[in-house]
């Protein structure tokens, strides 16, 4: 039988937090897990749409759907974020941006980078403690399939060299797994028994498409996706591996979980192959290390 959102165990009792979950995945992942009795922290750039959000699913779960505004391309902005949160045992770290033309964060990353990967991290580390202090405290880095065919370019991490939009967004990605299997390697060197899982989406209709063709008005990209329409699958769809990995008891560190049909496009959640440089400990072990000292060295930025 394939796993759905009705499989997902009773909630009632659990603190989730997902990054980006006015829309499109993290939108469907809070729907999920409000449903099941979980208290979701709803984290949004915008809080007027982060509030909308809330009070949207409340009327529809009867859920309890805190917003939280969270601005990732601004570390001020994750820390302040991460300091209102009193308790937490999941963390779903699903927001993204992709392929972009280059633009920099508040603090001057890449964007792409800044958002999908260093504001997660530090987001990540800042509420680390609150989930050790859970019974089953889980973290999980949504990544996509462009993992695949990212590569962590350490001498140019930023683009400034050469930038290419879908190269730069594949890194991200890639990274996202990375630190996946960085920060699980450290929690069991802790004896912690938080785990630090990955998955992603497939080919998931959300508001990335869109988005990332108006960015560029790249017209061949708006072409492609509507000629690759047949292959998408709903939101809801997309988010069930994310929802899988946060919430199955049967979900394990270590694992790619993404759907289980041709090519790993769509479908139901299963264990996908996990991308080959991510196997790269000593590569994970120096991304972590060098995300961590750009995060602690970055200048504050003009933040309100």
């Amino acid at each position: 039988m394939p796993w759905t959102a009705a499989d997902i165990p009773d909630q009632r009792g659990r603190t989730a937090l997902i990054t980006g979950a006015n829309s499109g995945l993290g939108l469907e992942s809070a729907r999920a897990l409000a449903a099941k009795g979980a208290t979701v922290l709803l984290a949004c750039r915008s809080l007027e749409k982060a509030n909308k959000t809330a009070a949207a699913l409340h009327a529809e779960t009867g859920g309890a759907l805190i917003p939280l505004e969270l601005d990732l391309a601004d570390l001020r902005s994750v820390q302040r974020a991460a300091a209102e949160v009193e308790r937490l045992d999941l963390l779903l770290n699903n927001a993204g941006v992709m392929a972009p033309p280059r633009t920099l964060s508040r603090q001057g990353f890449e964007l792409q980078f800044a958002v999908n990967h260093l504001g997660h991290v530090a987001l990540t580390q800042a509420l680390l403690p609150l989930l050790k202090q859970s019974a089953s405290g889980r973290v999980v880095h949504v990544s996509s399939g462009a993992a695949y065919f990212g590569r962590i370019q350490f001498d140019d991490l930023q683009g400034e060299t050469r930038y290419r939009p879908w190269d730069a967004y594949g890194q991200s990605k890639l990274a996202n797994a990375m630190t996946a299997l960085e920060l699980q390697r450290q929690l069991e060197q802790e004896g912690s028994s938080v785990l630090s899982l990955v998955a992603h989406p497939g080919l998931a209709r959300t508001n990335l498409q869109p988005t990332s063709v108006a960015a560029k008005n790249a017209k061949l990209e708006g072409l492609a996706y509507r000629l690759m329409d047949p292959l998408f699958q709903s939101a809801a769809m997309g988010a069930l591996p994310q929802l899988f990995a946060a919430t199955a008891p049967d979900a394990k560190a270590g694992v790619f979980y993404g759907p289980g049909g041709f090519g790993n496009l769509r479908g139901y959640p299963t264990a996908c192959r996990m991308p080959p440089r991510a196997l790269d400990a000593e590569a994970c072990a120096r991304l972590w290390s060098v995300s961590a000292a750009l995060i602690g060295s970055a200048p504050a930025g003009d933040s309100q």
